[in-house]
């Protein structure tokens, strides 16, 4: 076997490694979300950091850089914004998420 499909063997494995993390980390959050007590606060908070960590590396192992990630969700919510989705009409969610990932990109550079 060729070092080059020993390389794609374990990358397929580790995104598919990736994706099962994934569905766990939103089966737990699911599940905590019926919970609705205080002590859940902190882990549904280290579920959706965990579900975002994964979904980037993802990303990543599949080509796509962060950056890239990061614009193309800006532009996502931009449309959101200029559509008036129903999120950012009742609470400006996709203008303040769109600034927070203008304002990390600023930090950056």
């Amino acid at each position: 076997m060729k070092k080059e499909d020993l390389n794609i063997m374990s990358d397929i494995r580790i995104i598919e490694e990736l994706k099962a993390q994934l569905l766990c980390v939103i089966g737990d959050f699911f599940r905590l979300l019926t919970k609705g007590s205080n002590i859940a606060k902190e882990a549904i908070l280290e579920s959706i950091s965990g579900a975002i960590i994964i979904l980037y590396i993802l990303a990543e192992r599949l080509g796509y850089s962060y950056t890239a990630v990061d614009e193309t969700m800006q532009k996502k919510l931009k449309v959101g914004i200029i559509e008036e989705d129903i999120v950012e009409k009742q609470g400006q969610n996709l203008s303040r998420l769109n600034n927070h990932i203008g304002e990390r990109k600023d930090n950056r550079q």
